[in-house]
């Protein structure tokens, strides 16, 4: 008979303790245990999925292993292939994450829809059979006539392993990980120990299967993912979806990936009609006229492995209040504090007095250190009320001494400007800068001080 008892559990790492501990002895976090029911298989038994039958695994040297491709499945989504880093993995287990309302379900649902050969098992938490279908309908126009996509409203885990028994499908969604429920734990769905069994048991699934496995999870008011951080570590493939729900674009990252690199990035652009890829984000990102207009720079940026231009927009303003304001919308605050010191400090720019205000456009956030160069020539550009030729792009990572360091990937960097029609490039000077090729200008600088001069001459 199962005995019942209560233990805490560290909401970030997943540890268990007897009794409530402040400081967690696992992670070092501060008050984040937490006390949940756990009820103790007596026998000691370990769940069997259904239908499959247990082998015992002999160890063998490491010479004897071949290694061979991994077998990927086509998901029809070139942004979604690059991420997963050319498909998905037969077996693995895929965990995407983001804020309510980003659109993790109707990614992965209109990705469903796509693949037409392959058996697809949608196991839904939140939303009734009407609810998707409607869904369906809206993302596909010949979503009636599909016989291939099997929807199932169940959250006992059980029951869904029953149910892939009898499909036996090539893919299975799981929306969402946080609403699922075994009966080998009395908790609440959604706590730690039920995040942490149910993750454990359809990895086995997956890996004893074959099949691939695609769980959505939620995000926490702090922008982790819910539950006990274990689940990060169980799943093979980790994707973060986000962006801001007040812009189109949405931006897919790789955050741990077994099976690829985590470099890659995905960019859609949200309608009404779903998500559509976007090939070309600088096309995008960029205003189409922005002639006389000061305050704004074209610095080329690289997020992942993908070069794009992206629009650095400034207001300098006299400080109506005591205190400046400084304030950055998708670009490190600290950064761009420090970046105002190296202009007052080594370019004689007095801005003490002046709010700075700093704006990516097109909602995106981007951590690229070229962008520096980018973000003193808008800041400048608005002091001055000086517009910079729409021509010009740059890019260049700025030092505390002024000086404009190398960035790398410049041959990348330098193609994608050739691509989108600009005619001169600011970048900084570097072993073999002379020898590149290139049907623009490239103007190689050393300081912020040259790179001043020649846009404002």
């Amino acid at each position: 008979m199962a005995k019942t008892r209560t233990a805490y559990f560290c909401s970030s790492c997943g540890a268990e303790s007897p009794k409530w501990v402040g400081k967690c002895p696992s992670c070092g976090e501060w008050n984040t245990y937490v006390e949940e029911v756990v009820k103790k298989d007596v026998g000691g038994g370990q769940r069997a999925i259904p239908g499959i039958e247990r082998v015992g695994v002999k160890p063998q040297l490491l010479r004897d292993v071949t290694s061979k491709e991994e077998a990927r499945i086509d998901m029809h989504d070139g942004e979604l292939n690059r991420v997963l880093g050319g498909g998905l993995v037969k077996g693995s287990l895929v965990l995407v994450g983001g804020e309510p309302g980003i659109g993790k379900s109707t990614l992965v649902l209109q990705t469903a829809l796509k693949m037409r050969g392959l058996r697809i098992l949608y196991v839904s938490g939140e939303e009734s059979a009407q609810q998707l279908k409607m869904r369906a309908d809206r993302l596909s126009e010949d979503a009636a006539g599909l016989d291939n996509c099997y929807i199932l409203c169940e959250t006992n885990l059980e029951q869904i392993f029953v149910q892939a028994q009898n499909i036996k499908p090539d893919l299975m969604i799981i929306d969402s990980i946080q609403t699922v429920f075994t009966e080998l734990s009395d908790s609440s769905p959604g706590s730690i120990s039920q995040v942490r069994e149910c993750s454990v048991a359809i990895l086995k699934y997956a890996k004893e299967t074959g099949t691939p496995v695609l769980i959505i999870g939620h995000i926490n008011k702090e922008g982790s993912i819910a539950g006990p951080k274990v689940l990060e570590h169980i799943v093979d493939t980790v994707l973060q979806f986000e962006g801001d729900q007040h812009y189109m674009y949405r931006i897919l990252r790789s955050i741990k990936n077994r099976f690829g690199s985590t470099s890659e990035l995905g960019i859609y652009e949200m309608r009404q009609s779903g998500l559509r890829e976007v090939a070309n984000p600088s096309e995008l990102l960029l205003t189409e006229n922005h002639d006389g207009l000061s305050g704004i720079a074209i610095a080329v940026a690289i997020e992942g492995v993908r070069p794009f231009l992206i629009e650095t927009q400034s207001l300098v303003s006299s400080a109506v209040y005591g205190t400046p304001q400084r304030s950055a919308t998708g670009f490190d605050i600290r950064r761009m504090n420090m970046l105002l010191a190296v202009l007052e400090k080594r370019a004689g720019f007095k801005l003490a007095q002046k709010d700075v205000f700093l704006n990516i456009a097109g909602g995106l956030r981007v951590n690229d250190p070229a962008m520096d160069l980018s973000v003193i020539a808008a800041v400048l550009s608005s002091s001055l009320d000086i517009s910079i030729d729409r021509n010009i792009c740059m890019t260049g990572e700025v030092g505390l001494s002024g000086e404009i360091r190398p960035v790398n990937r410049i041959e990348q960097r330098i193609q994608e400007a050739e691509k989108l029609g600009f005619t001169q490039m600011i970048l900084p000077r570097m072993k073999g800068i002379d020898e590149l090729k290139s049907t623009i200008k490239l103007v190689a600088v050393r300081k912020v001080e040259e790179a001043f001069k020649e846009l404002f001459g």
